[in-house]
Formats: C-alpha cells, structure tokens, sequence
C-alpha cells in the first residue's frame, strides 16, 4: 500500500479547484493510486448542512473536511479537497495536522470569474443580492506558500494538471508514469 497525502486545493468560486481535482483524480487513479476527493459542496451538503457562512463556521466546515483528509491519508488514500478555504489561519491548521500535505492555489481574476460564471453568482454578488460571497463582499486571503500557484485564467486545463502532477513527484508523493 502507497503512503497518503492530502492535497488541498484553494481558490475563489468557480476558479477551476473542481475540474482540476477530477482530473488529478482520474490521472492517479489511473496510475494506480487509491484516491478520494472531498468536494466543498457535496461536503456542504452532507456532513455541514448544519453550518452556515459566518467564519466561525466556514472554519468549522474546513476543520471538517481536514480531520477526514486526514482519516484517509492515513489510511494509504489520496485525499483531495477542493473546498473555497478563505481563511488562511485554518488553512495552515489543517496543514499543522498532516505529515504530507501539498497546497495547490488555484488563482483567478476576478474579471475571469465573471466571465466564467454561468450561474451568474457573481453578478449577484457584487449587486449586493449575495451577502458574504467570498472574494466579493466577505475575503478571501491567498496563501503565503503554497506548494504550487496554478493561474486558471491563464493556461489550460491540461497543462495546470501537468504542473501538479509534477509537484506531487517533485515532494516524492508520488512515481512518475515511468515508474509504475
């Protein structure tokens, strides 16, 4: 059995941390590795539909979702989580709790999101019809180190995958293709 990890992707709303972590997903998968992905809002809506979008509980939902990414490395699983996190603190609370924890901020302008937005959240938001909408009306505060910094807005979708599938060989978390 493979040792786990945790990779924690970080962004915006809609700044590609989903489509990037099924892609990571399906490419480690494919390679062999045990992987499972903790979706900020499949987890929203089934283990902290208690919780709400104050701070107290956006941390209380990343703390969450970190002490099962945690459960599962430990347990020889990949854990991915493309969850929002806005708050470094807990960010790095998270990272504290993890032997092997690679952070991926999935970076995006703003002007992009809007553009990108078919649901026309952030329209909304900046209306003022959203309150608390992160990276609008409530922060979003980006990582100070991160182990990789992907610009969504400007390369593609493939090659970001390319980038961290790099990294992750890089910190020795997982082989190159021609290894396995």
């Amino acid at each position: 059995m493979s040792e786990g990890f945790t990779l924690w992707l970080t962004g915006l709303p809609g700044s590609g941390k989903s489509t990037l972590a099924a892609m990571a997903a399906e490419e480690l998968r494919r390679r062999g590795y045990r992987v499972e992905i903790l979706d900020g809002d499949e987890v929203r809506t089934h283990l902290s539909k208690d919780l709400g979008f104050s701070k107290e509980d956006r941390d209380a939902n990343i703390r969450r979702i970190g002490y099962v990414c945690k459960l599962l490395s430990r347990n020889g699983i990949i854990a991915i989580t493309a969850a929002i996190s806005p708050y470094r603190a807990i960010r790095d609370e998270v990272r504290r709790e993890h032997g092997r924890f690679c952070e991926v901020y999935v970076k995006c302008s703003l002007q992009k999101l809007v553009e990108r937005d078919e649901k026309g959240l952030y329209a909304k938001a900046l209306s003022g019809e959203i309150p608390f909408f992160t990276g609008v009306s409530d922060p979003y505060e980006e990582p100070l180190s991160p182990e990789l910094v992907i610009e969504s807005d400007h390369e593609t979708a493939e090659h970001s995958l390319q980038r961290l599938l790099g990294t992750l060989e890089k910190l020795d978390y997982i082989a190159g293709p021609q290894a396995r």
